[in-house]
Parts: C-alpha cells; structure tokens; sequence
C-alpha cells in the first residue's frame, strides 16, 4: 500500500508553518517570560541556532554572505520599531523636560564612540577608519531590543526618569550616530582619492542631514496627524481604527526622507512624535502602537533566528581572546561610565543614573550600522572578524541585558514604591514580556 506523500515538502509550505509557529511564539512567549529573568531574544537566538543546527537545513545566515539582505531588512526593523518607540512617548516634547536624553545623546555617546574607537584601534588592531566605524556601530543604544527597558503603551503611565530616557535615547541616537559612520566612509574614500572631506562631511552629512531629517520629519508627522485627527469628521482617517495609518506614516517618511538625502531614521521618530502631538490623548493612538509593536516583535524574532544561525554556522569563529577581552570592556565599562559622566548632576538619584547607564543595549542598529558602512567603503578586508567582533557584543549584550533586566527593574519599581506585580493580569506590551510591563 503507498501513500500518496511527498518525500521532499514543498518550501512554501513549510515557510507557512514555520510562520505560523513564529507568530503563535510572539503572541505566546511574553507571558510565560513574564516573571522570569529571561528575555524574548534570547529565546529567539537559542531557536535559530538550534534549527541551524539541524541536517539538512543548507541555509547560510552569515551576514558577510548576504551584505545587500543584511543592510535591508536590519534598516526595516529599526524604523518600525523607532515608529512605535515615538508613538508612545507620553512626555511632550521640551529642552528641559528631555534633558536626560540631551546628556545621553550629546555627552555620552560621543565619549562612547570615542572610547569604542580607541579600543578597536589601539587595542584590538584595526585600522582607524574602521575601528571608527566599529566605534559609530556600536555607540547607539539599540531602539529594538532596548524595548525591554523602554516605557509601556501609550497613556499607560509606565514612564518614569529611567524609562522614558533610554526610549528617547534609542529613538534620537539612531539618527545622531549617522554622521560618525558618515566620517569613517568619508575617511575611507580620502584615504584611496586624497580628496579633501571635511567640509563636505560638515555641511552635508553633518548640518544637512540632521537638519534636513528634522524638519521633514517634523512636516510628515504634522500632515500625518492632520489627516488623522483633525479633518472634517466623516473623512478623519482615526474613525476607522485601522492602526495600519502607523507604517503608512513609517513607510511616506522614512522614504521622502532618503529621497532627499538626510537622516531617515531621525526623521522617523520625529515623525511619530509629531503625529503623537496631534491629539494625545485619542484611543487611536494605542491602536497605531499596537499595530507598529506587532510588525516589529514578528521582523525582530526573524532576524534574530537568522541571528542565532549565523551563531551556529560560524559567525564568531576569526574572534581572538583580545576581541573577546575587548567586547567585556565595551558593555562592562565604556557604556557604564560614559552613561555616569553623561548624566553628572542630573536630577535623578544614583540608582536611576547606574540603571540608565548600564542598559545600553546593543543589537540590531548596530547590525545595521556595520552593514551599511561595509557595504559603501566595498572590498573591506578582515569584514568577517568585524562581523564577529559586533555579532559578540551583540549577544554578550542580550544575554547580560536580558538576564538582569526582569530583577532589576522589580527592584528600581519598588525603590519608588511602586509595585511591580500590580498589572499581573494584564500581558505585557513589550517586545520581551517581563520589564516593560512592570
């Protein structure tokens, strides 16, 4: 008797039930790793390396093999989730109420960038020009996976000092980080031409494309929110309740944006700040953010199964135990003092200065950063010991981050007297499920 099987399953069927799967584990994951020090990355890594690990999957996830892919699809994460990081954002917009995104964006990451640099060059052996690279990569504190220690939803009133400065931060930081990249491609380039580049670099990548990603974003979010919010009543695009408005806003901004040649990533979540402003306090608000959330927790659980393949397939093989040594001091004492040096006299108290500045968390922004430079320097030598130095911080970072994120957190709630098992019942909004939800 036969049956009337096929030996071979067609991909196509076999990608759908692998998303199926995928997406029952976003929906599903958050709350069972709810009390657990436990994050939903690191669950994520440890199912790409175990599938990876499995005969017969031929897939090579090694980002220097798949440079254009890698560049593309790190880029899509980051501005959703920069999209969902500016719509829920209580806190109006102010130079002094964000003060504490100011010291981390204008003091910490540039002694950041400077420290990391050195380290890459001095101690680690590379190139200048590249170890300012690997410097400008690994500076920024990552607006997908810091989500973990980011504020709650929208009028959720999850936003204390230490919240809403690492969400601010990984939201401005994406677009401030841009122009260092910009200085190590432009090093590059003179370095091989003789031409000259610091004016160039100044006025554009530096005045032009800060500037520029401002205000455009600043425009796109306001005819955003006028469409949204505040047209006649039988045409406001919030009576629908369609969140989908969210990528709509993602998608127009991101691209006029690159269309004239600035920061897309700033223009990004000035937009959703922008739209925010609109009307603060309408319901529609939370159903954008859901929309954005859900999008970003399904890309990111992707990238890192692709991620914890790439672990499995070889990514930190060319590590040296001085690249090793490197990473420690990167995540162990550069993040952490210049986070302290950055927030001196600020009005929080020590135990929400040490919080802020131990969760710099690195990931996909970083993978991002990397692939973008190598990708515009071309035929970069040693890109796969790059690779694995930033693949290393990444995970050393998830792994420490997540690990620590669920207790320390309960312990900042209730050094504020507030308690963190309150909204029990209620699943977390967060990419992860435990911190941001407490």
């Amino acid at each position: 008797m036969t049956f009337p099987f096929n030996v071979s399953p067609d991909p196509y069927i076999l990608l759908l039930i692998g998303s199926g799967f995928l997406i029952a584990l976003v929906a599903w994951l958050p709350l069972v790793l709810r009390r657990l020090p436990l994050s939903l990355p690191i669950v994520c890594i440890g199912l790409g390396a175990l599938i990876f690990a499995i005969p017969g999957v031929s897939f090579d996830p090694l980002p220097v093999n798949h440079p254009e892919f890698t560049e593309r699809f790190s880029e899509f994460v980051v501005i959703i989730a920069l999209m969902g990081a500016g719509l829920k954002i209580d806190r109006i917009f102010g130079f002094r109420d964000w003060s504490v995104a100011w010291r981390l964006i204008g003091i910490t990451m540039p002694l950041c960038i400077g420290a990391i640099t050195l380290i890459a060059g001095w101690w680690v052996g590379l190139s200048w020009t590249i170890a300012l690279l690997i410097g400008a990569a690994l500076a920024p504190t990552d607006p997908v996976l810091a989500a973990d220690v980011q504020v709650g939803p929208p009028k959720s009133g999850e936003e204390d000092e230490v919240r809403f400065g690492l969400t601010s931060e990984a939201g401005l930081n994406d677009g401030f980080a841009f122009p260092f990249v910009h200085l190590a491609i432009a090093l590059a380039l003179a370095a091989s031409t003789g031409e000259p580049w610091f004016t160039k670099w100044l006025t554009y990548n530096v005045l032009w494309e800060i500037g520029a990603g401002v205000v455009a974003g600043y425009a796109i979010g306001k005819a955003f929110g006028w469409l949204t919010f505040h047209v006649p009543a039988e045409s406001k695009l919030a009576k629908t309740g369609d969140g989908l408005i969210a990528l709509s806003a993602t998608f127009v901004s991101y691209g006029l944006t690159e269309l004239i040649h600035c920061y897309g990533f700033l223009a990004v979540f000035v937009t959703a700040l922008t739209f925010r402003h609109s009307h603060r306090d309408h319901e529609f608000q939370l159903d954008m953010h859901q929309l954005t959330e859900q999008i970003e927790r399904i890309a990111m659980m992707v990238l890192l199964l692709l991620f914890g393949g790439a672990l499995t397939s070889g990514l930190l093989a060319p590590l040296t135990w001085i690249d090793v040594v490197a990473v420690l001091a990167i995540l162990l004492v550069v993040r952490p003092v210049t986070g302290l040096i950055g927030l001196l006299g600020h009005q929080t108290d020590w135990t929400e200065r040490m919080t802020l500045a131990f969760f710099g968390i690195r990931g996909v922004g970083s993978v991002y950063y990397l692939a973008y430079g190598l990708n515009q320097m071309e035929g970069v030598e040693g890109a796969e010991r790059l690779w694995a130095f930033v693949g290393l911080v990444i995970l050393v970072s998830i792994l420490m981050h997540g690990l620590t994120v669920t207790p320390i957190m309960r312990l900042l709630d209730r050094h504020h007297g507030r308690d963190p098992d309150a909204d029990e019942a209620t699943p977390p909004p967060g990419l992860q499920g435990p911190a941001s939800a407490l």
